[in-house]
């Protein structure tokens, strides 16, 4: 009984409408919780009110779904979307809109759009490249920061007299590199100092190029790997699940018909 159960619930977590109506009713939660930021009129809020039961409640059933239908039950809650989705969902359930915590139900409501996110395998692989490529990430915005600081030391050396709201201390001067990073006006702030030294030009173009262009290239660099790791494991998850062999396999087979026919030679040899 319960294997027939489980087997018609994994049918119906892989059935390709279903996964649509999940990510549709995602989408109408985003909807609802943009529709809350306008004043809404009387008649309107006892069906946002229906609305947001029913959303709840598909959840909770869209996730009691994917957890009757996973074969390792005790790893299932050791995967943190799964966490983060049955936070939300458990959260949704406590009746809270009427008390001092209706903040926080508005809060976990607005986090159910990031739904989408444990629910599309896509974007899935995006957000663990970001996580896991964060520790390669770090020595490049360590590396960065102290391109910042040398800049922002020498800019305030030698510009703060030309203008202090831009230049005044290292940490003003930090935050005038980063504007001048993301190209925010930043020619404005060359030609003002090109008046007084004419080469200043030699500064901006040698930290844009330090930042703008090398660094930002190392952190693409180094997301694009990562992304390429998740996307090979997830294929080699799709593999397993339908059982077809992975290249290792074969190659692991073919190794071993080579020793098989090389034995069966030798013994015919003997």
């Amino acid at each position: 009984m319960y294997e027939n159960i489980k087997t018609n619930l994994n049918n119906l977590k892989n059935n390709k409408v279903f996964e649509l109506t999940v990510v549709a009713v995602i989408i109408i939660s985003a909807l609802e919780i943009g529709a809350k930021t306008f004043t809404l009129p009387d008649s309107a809020i006892p069906v946002t009110n229906i609305l947001d039961i029913f959303i709840t409640l598909f959840f909770l059933f869209e996730l009691s779904v994917r957890f009757i239908a996973d074969d390792d039950k005790r790893n299932f809650f050791k995967k943190g979307w799964n966490v983060f989705d049955t936070l939300v969902v458990v959260i949704s359930l406590i009746p809270i809109n009427d008390s001092e915590m209706a903040l926080l139900a508005r809060l976990v409501r607005v986090f159910r759009v990031l739904r989408m996110v444990s629910v599309v395998p896509e974007l899935r692989v995006l957000i663990n490249s970001l996580i896991k490529a964060l520790p390669q990430l770090g020595y490049v915005v360590l590396l960065m920061f102290i391109i910042f600081y040398i800049y922002a030391a020498i800019g305030s050396f030698i510009f703060k007299d030309i203008n202090p709201k831009l230049w005044g201390d290292i940490a003003i001067s930090m935050l005038t590199l980063f504007r001048i990073m993301t190209f925010e006006d930043w020619t404005d702030i060359q030609y003002e100092t090109m008046e007084v030294y004419p080469m200043s030009w030699i500064f901006y173009l040698s930290f844009i190029f330090f930042t703008a262009f090398a660094f930002l290239n190392m952190v693409i660099g180094i997301v694009v790997n990562v992304m390429e790791d998740e996307h090979e494991k997830m294929r080699q998850e799709k593999q397993e699940a339908q059982n077809i062999p992975t290249i290792e396999d074969l190659h692991a087979e073919i190794q071993e018909l080579k020793q098989l026919i090389k034995a069966q030679s030798t013994s015919g040899k003997n």
